[in-house]
């Protein structure tokens, strides 16, 4: 039987319940198993009340065969391959596959427990030996290659021809050109790398949970306010550690409490114990991991014709080569280092005034960089905290902004079934008033979900298929105390609209094909979208309209939204270096021949010198993630994390054409929405940008929004 959860409510639902609730009787009948037939839900939503971990496997397993007997006859049909016979129909395959694996990937993400873990780690080799039984198929590549070769002479749309091309692509970056013997090893890697993946992540979670930092005495806690001290003494009985204080870490170097604790020493106690997460030995260390998976992506860069493992991902992405990233970030590096070194020295400067008499750390950097802004701007986090309600910031800010914009209207439907009980589902309706997605909302921090904030579909949009959009947010925002209000930071707020801007590009998708929808972009494009729709965050007429007292209903004073945007560039030569120094060594880790990888014991200097050599190399900053709990990069971000600062440019260039054109007018949000939020990766994103902007991006404005001059 599958325990709860610690932490977790006892009444959260069946997913959570013991596997011996799913197909006892009949496994895998479509009469129990709630994944074996189409959702009846609107738009799809799966069914969270019926779907149990002992659902899973056999949907897998159904789905896979499924899946396999579509190609098998797609490959072996004896009429010549057309591209109605061939890629249409692949199109059409493998849905009830996509379907368990939508909900199953989510829920492992959000809301996970022992026996979704179990399963993960049994399937990771399954699905990668599956996958490569359709992209190593001989039969089915000898047919895409026929429809490739003959594409010029086929009465094609557009979109028709990008499909040839993407398959034609990905079939020969998987190998498919490959001989039996080299096929053969790589099966061997790809299926090694999805276990050494799932444990990875799986080993972080258990590091965060298990570093959590245990405090003793309330006086240590000085500087937090009541409702996180009462959040802490929540967790600390959660624990069975009555009368004492449980400070949960976030899956980034920096944590958010060093802000405002003035104890130095439980600083320190905190900043050494996020730092050293999978690197101490025991379970849950990584450095083995990493290593080993560093070597097996090599070898498989290398089998498939390429330098390194960076060479081969971003073929495929806007960047195309690694010298092309090299070159964008070390353009950054210089200037973002040095701006960094100015901040220490009036951060040194504040601690010797002070009498402090001691050097500057990394977890002094927090504390007194938010001194320093109460002393420069006469600004104080807290004072804001009590006007970001996010109820509030949700529904008159992100959602209002959206109404603005592209006449979108929300209503939320409280009887939906969810799989952890404080997430929110909305109707999405067009100006038309046409549904065209459910949206669900899940904001707050558990023990049963990952870090960071993401957005993930469970459906996407086809017309191919005849299916709308099902897009769901994720956050780890504290939760409060029952009764207290949900009250957020600033970098909360701006989350909230970043993490929404990827749920309008799958919500706003019109593509033909499933291939092409929504957010199925290149890495280094895909965050663009999202960080463009963070400019409402800071737009007077938005901030007008959410930003209002939770007790009082007074709007926040015009001195304060003048504050909050008179320090857009304050610290951010910090959070661009930490930013540049994960970047760098994401690229210095894949740009490795096999040979050259790092052992475990080695890993974390040789990180150390790849930032020295790339002149990033700042004590007082660490990167914003050490290798052993770098999650982007055991996920779709390896040799990818770049693409943040590379879809900056655009969105930097996108947001200056905004504010040359109105801001927030509904005419804009129909252009941006005509010419890419809707086109998905049917069309080359580079061509989408240009549609949109008129012409190529161009990297000052990003420059000027960094506070950071051109080298």
């Amino acid at each position: 039987m599958t325990s709860r959860v610690p932490g977790l409510p006892a009444t959260t639902f069946a997913l959570l319940a013991c596997a011996c609730m799913s197909t006892d009787r009949v496994p895998g009948s479509a009469g129990e198993n709630p994944f074996l037939v189409p959702s009846p839900l609107p738009l799809g939503m799966p069914e969270f009340d019926r779907i149990a971990p002992g659902h899973v496997g056999p949907g897998l397993e159904r789905g896979m065969a499924e899946e396999l007997a579509e190609v098998e006859r797609i490959a072996s049909d004896p009429a010549p391959p057309t591209f109605e016979n061939t890629l249409v129909a692949l199109e059409r395959s493998g849905r009830l596959l996509r379907r368990v694996q939508s909900t199953f990937n989510n829920l492992t993400s959000a809301h996970t427990n022992d026996s979704l873990e179990a399963l993960r780690t049994e399937f990771a080799p399954k699905l990668s030996a599956h996958r490569d039984r359709i992209r190593l198929n001989g039969a089915l590549f000898a047919r895409i290659e026929s429809i490739h070769a003959r594409m010029d002479a086929l009465a094609l749309t557009g979109e028709d021809r990008r499909l040839v091309e993407r398959y034609h692509t990905d079939f020969v970056r998987a190998g498919a050109r490959l001989s039996d013997a080299e096929k053969e090893r790589l099966r061997s890697l790809n299926s090694e790398l999805a276990e050494l993946s799932t444990k990875f992540t799986q080993n972080v979670l258990s590091e965060v949970n298990d570093m959590a930092v245990v405090v003793d005495s309330i006086e240590k806690l000085d500087g937090l306010s009541e409702a996180e001290i009462a959040a802490a003494a929540r967790r600390a009985d959660e624990r069975g550690l009555p009368g004492q204080y449980v400070l949960p870490l976030l899956n980034t170097s920096g944590q958010p409490v060093l802000t405002s604790l003035q104890n130095r020493e439980l600083r320190r106690r905190i900043h050494e114990s996020s730092l050293v997460r999978g690197a101490r030995g025991g379970p849950y260390d990584n450095r083995e991991i990493v290593s080993r998976t560093m070597r097996l992506r090599a070898e498989r860069a290398r089998l498939l014709g390429y330098p390194s493992h960076a060479a081969w991902v971003l073929e495929d992405e806007t960047a195309l080569t690694p010298d092309a990233v090299n070159a964008r970030l070390g353009q950054l590096t210089g200037p973002a280092v040095a701006n960094a070194g100015r901040e220490a020295e009036k951060l040194q400067a504040m601690i010797d005034a002070e009498g402090g008499g001691f050097r500057l750390e990394p977890w002094d950097w927090a504390y007194y960089s938010e001194k320093l802004r109460r002393a420069e701007y006469a600004y104080d986090e807290s004072e804001l905290r009590p006007y970001l309600d996010l109820d509030n910031v949700l529904q008159k800010g992100v959602f209002w902004a959206a109404g603005q914009l592209y006449g979108l209207t929300f209503s939320e439907r409280a009887d939906l079934p969810v799989y952890q009980e404080d997430v929110r589902v909305f109707e999405v309706h067009d100006a038309n008033g046409e549904l065209i997605a459910l949206f669900l909302g899940d904001f707050y921090a558990r023990p049963s979900k990952r870090g960071g904030a993401w957005a993930s579909a469970y459906v996407q949009q086809s017309r191919l298929l005849g299916e709308k959009v099902v897009v769901a947010n994720h956050l780890n925002i504290p939760e409060p105390i029952e009764g207290d209000p949900t009250l957020l930071t600033f970098d909360e707020v701006t989350t909230l609209f970043h993490e929404f801007g990827h749920a309008l590009h799958a919500i706003f998708s019109n593509v033909e094909y499933p291939r092409f929808s929504g957010t199925a972009v290149p890495r280094d494009f895909v965050e663009f979208p999202s960080q463009v729709n963070e400019m409402w965050a800071t737009w007077p007429q938005v901030v007008a309209n959410y930003a209002v007292h939770n007790q009082t209903g007074q709007p926040m004073p015009r001195e304060l939204v003048d504050k909050v945007l008179a320090i857009e560039t304050f610290n951010q030569g910090f959070m661009t270096t930490e930013y540049l120094e994960a970047s760098l060594v994401d690229q210095a880790l894949h740009q490795l021949a096999p040979d050259d990888v790092p052992s475990a014991d080695e890993l974390m200097a040789f990180e150390a010198r790849a930032l020295r050599a790339a002149g990033a190399s700042v004590t007082a900053v660490p990167p914003r993630y050490h290798v052993t709990y770098f999650s982007h990069i055991f996920g779709g971000y390896a040799a990818g994390y770049y693409s943040y600062i590379w879809a900056e440019v655009l969105d930097a260039d996108a947001v200056e054409w905004f504010e040359e054109n109105g801001g927030l007018r509904r005419e804009n949000g129909d252009h941006f929405r005509r010419t890419l939020l809707s086109r998905g990766g049917s069309v080359d994103q580079m061509t989408l940008y240009r549609d949109f902007r008129g012409r190529d991006a161009r990297v000052e404005p990003l420059l000027e929004r960094r506070g950071l001059a051109v080298r």
